[in-house]
């Protein structure tokens, strides 16, 4: 793993590792509670630019690199959002994927039915964004073999975010203490259709090849990359 040393509350840094070959952070305790808002931002855009890259699988057994423990998976809720990570019983921290850490932050969105009917109308097949399996949408909405439904990022949700985050993170300011609503509100704003950019072809031939979460991580990378520079 690379560690990764990012702000946390209150001028503190935290110090987190990274797997890039299988997309996953680990966490030390309490560690993904402390990050400032920039941090997040941060692993947001470090997600995005690593979407397209090959993933190599999780191994079947997970060890703490703490303490060499077996991890265990845990599923939880993000208000209605269920996300699934892998804890040591020592309390020493989690390991998360890519995919289930936006699904914590509430990045990412299960297809609507009529989403589900426009993506059967321009793909037949896509991959899990989750464990990676090939997913056939003529007969199915969800993953035979992890169970996880056809999902996308929710772009709208990541711009607002994105834009609150920076807002949040300027040191010249305090953080606004109604965030927490404002990102709730954005949230439930979220338009029924597919966003414009996702109707090109190019949007499509990602979504097909590597999946409709890093689809939209690729079109975000390259709009994070003009907006923040």
């Amino acid at each position: 793993m690379t560690a990764l040393t990012l702000e946390a509350a209150l001028g503190a840094t935290v110090s987190i590792d990274l797997c890039a070959s299988c997309q996953a952070f680990w966490f030390d305790q309490h560690e993904n509670l402390q990050l400032a808002p920039g941090s997040t931002l941060k692993l947001f855009r470090l997600i995005g630019e690593l979407a397209s890259a090959k993933r190599a699988p999780l191994s079947i057994v997970l060890k703490c690199p703490r303490c060499g423990s077996h991890l265990h998976p845990t599923h939880d809720l993000q208000r209605t959002t269920p996300f699934q990570y892998w804890r040591c019983d020592h309390g020493h921290g989690r390991l998360i994927t890519f995919f289930n850490f936006l699904r914590e932050k509430n990045f990412i969105r299960p297809l609507s039915p009529q989403q589900l009917e426009e993506l059967r109308e321009n793909i037949q097949m896509v991959n899990c964004s989750n464990c990676g399996a090939p997913i056939d949408l003529r007969t199915a909405s969800s993953c035979t073999h992890c169970g996880s439904p056809v999902s996308m990022l929710d772009m709208k949700q990541a711009e607002q975010m994105i834009a609150q985050l920076r807002q949040a993170d300027r040191h010249d300011r305090p953080i606004d203490p109604t965030l927490p609503l404002q990102l709730e509100g954005a949230r439930r704003d979220v338009e029924a259709s597919l966003a414009s950019w996702q109707g090109d072809a190019e949007w499509w031939k990602d979504a097909s090849s590597t999946g409709l979460v890093e689809a939209g991580l690729t079109a975000a990378a390259r709009w994070l990359k003009k907006s923040l520079g």
